[in-house]
């Protein structure tokens, strides 16, 4: 966890000097053309693409506990579609007494690979890009000063609430709370843990709320911003390549 309480990490990588909108567009092409494809291979190649960026902003690592959360859906999309697709004909494999047929399977395959990729992509975009220098990319592109609050709000929930969690077990801990052992001891110490969490989100939400009015949050007319614009030498190039890359994937599914 860093200490700005976000999933952000620094890195000095070709992907961090990227501008955020060229990163977003590039979240946007990438999960969408998975999705107009109906091809195996195309998502791996989009799975691995977004593997490889993350390799370049040496945050790969980062995104492996978000990956590892996302393995119960995972088998769950597996379990449900290769046992209960309604297309199911040919029998894959059996465990035990259940059949899973080859063509649930397939269609669970082909939806883990674009949900594997869409967390890859979003990830290089929110391990690579400050949330305070994306929301302010998109305001100073019209985006309306509320929703992009609201949407800093929800880039930097987890991680705050990750981080009050752990102030407030090493705290509970210190007046000797049991949160560690069996799990009958850590579900007794959830309850102690849970209330404070609560209690000091709505006082957090509260303090924030009076903050923005303070600073004239609700004030009409022209904005300015004190963080200057990034500048990315080769956006135009790298937005063009992304553009024309979408493109394609468009043709190819509309005429070949």
């Amino acid at each position: 966890m860093n200490k700005n309480m976000t999933l952000y990490v620094e890195r000095p990588s070709p992907i961090h000097r990227i501008d955020p909108l060229t990163k977003l567009l590039f979240v946007v092409l990438s999960v969408v053309s998975t999705y107009m494809m109906q091809s195996h291979l195309f998502a791996v190649g989009a799975v691995l693409l977004a593997c490889f960026v993350l390799w370049i902003g040496n945050v790969f690592k980062f995104i492996l506990p978000v990956i590892g959360l996302s393995l119960f859906l995972i088998g769950s999309i597996l379990i449900i579609h290769g046992f209960f697709h309604p297309d199911r004909a040919t029998i894959l494999v059996e465990i035990g007494t259940f059949p899973i047929y080859k063509e649930g399977f397939s269609v669970a395959l082909l939806l883990t690979l674009r949900l594997m990729n869409m967390l890859l992509s979003f990830g290089v975009l929110i391990l690579t890009t400050k949330p305070s220098e994306l929301v302010d990319a998109l305001v100073q592109k019209g985006l309306s000063p509320r929703f992009g609050y609201v949407l800093l709000s929800v880039l930097q929930i987890i991680p705050q609430m990750l981080g009050r969690a752990q102030k407030i077990t090493e705290a509970q801990r210190s007046r000797g709370l049991e949160t560690e052992g069996s799990l009958w001891v850590r579900l007794k110490s959830f309850i102690p843990l849970l209330g404070p969490v609560v209690l000091n989100g709505l006082s957090e939400t509260r303090e924030r709320s009076l903050a923005l009015e303070a600073r004239g949050f609700n004030v009409r007319g022209k904005r300015t911003s004190i963080q200057e614009p990034i500048v990315y030498a080769h956006s135009v190039l790298v937005r063009a390549l992304l553009c024309t890359a979408f493109m394609g994937v468009v043709f190819w599914r509309l005429f070949v």
